[in-house]
């Protein structure tokens, strides 16, 4: 952060919390008398008059100690600009030091089934109920609470698999992530208004459902130019790269026409983030196992 707002937000603060004392103290002075008396303002309303009487000293002292109790925080930890706070409190080493105890409390019960093979693990109750909550606090935010995913986002559910779903390609995913990209146009950066149309009637024929079957004719020879290297000659993909498979009905964004055209159009970016540097290995052969699961 910059010094000037660095700057601005202590001003702001301090200035809020002085301005709260300030007002109170004001507030107070201006009281002739300690206790409850009849005096009033002189205000009436409707018969209802205005005593003039002084806030009740537990109330008084209450918003003085919130004011010291504020300078104190701000003096212990961050909230004051680029201040870091006598205590050198930050957001990332209290989560560290939770993780740190969390993993001393579970870090036996995870290592129990560490060395248990995916294929082994999976049947386990106990196991699968961990895998549970390690997908529910992991995954779920993308694949869904049941792992059928979304839109950008795979089913897991299914044996549409993009980089493969046996254990080892789910372990591999898992702890270094994967980084899909499809290039706008394919390898045909100039590819015509026309030729879209035919690329992707031709991928629309795979499943039986071009919109026009003489432009999808033609389309084969504009997929072999643009398509062919990821995707395969015959259209099924490539598990080694990410090409996914467009032959079977299991679409990442979609099989319509207007979606298959966004795809080629504009390409696609898309990442799986890596695990390894949040979950201990055997967190992750866990959740292997509990992903393995799903599409059995």
């Amino acid at each position: 952060m910059s010094t000037f707002w660095s700057v601005w937000i202590s001003v702001i603060v301090l200035g809020t919390v002085f301005g709260c004392w300030w007002l109170l103290y004001e507030t107070r002075k201006n009281q002739t008398s300690d206790s409850e008396t009849d005096r009033t303002t002189g205000h009436s309303f409707d018969g209802i008059e205005e005593l003039d009487n002084p806030l009740p000293k537990w109330w008084y002292y209450l918003f003085v100690a919130t004011c010291v109790f504020a300078l104190a925080y701000l003096a212990l930890y961050p909230g004051l600009g680029n201040y870091k706070g006598l205590l050198g409190w930050t957001q990332e080493n209290q989560w560290e030091a939770e993780q740190q105890i969390a993993q001393a409390r579970y870090g036996e019960l995870y290592a129990r089934y560490g060395d248990t093979p995916v294929e082994e693990l999976y049947t386990n109750d106990d196991a699968m109920q961990i895998g549970q909550r390690l997908f529910a606090n992991n995954c779920a935010v993308c694949h869904g609470s049941a792992g059928r995913g979304n839109i950008g986002f795979p089913n897991l559910t299914d044996d549409a698999w993009i980089y493969g779903g046996d254990p080892d390609s789910i372990l591999s995913t898992l702890h270094n992530g994967r980084a899909g990209a499809m290039p706008a146009m394919g390898t045909m950066p100039n590819m015509t208004p026309t030729q879209v149309d035919q690329v992707v009637n031709f991928v629309l024929s795979y499943s039986d459902r071009a919109e026009d079957p003489e432009a999808a004719k033609k389309g084969e020879q504009v997929y072999a130019q643009a398509c062919a290297a990821c995707h395969g000659p015959d259209g099924k993909g490539n598990q080694g790269i990410g090409a996914p498979n467009l032959t079977d009905d299991a679409w990442l964004y979609g099989s319509t026409y207007d979606w298959i055209k966004d795809t080629v159009v504009n390409g696609r970016q898309n990442m799986m983030p890596a695990q390894s540097d949040r979950l201990s290995d055997d967190q992750i052969q866990i959740l292997a196992a509990y992903v393995y699961s799903l599409s059995r």
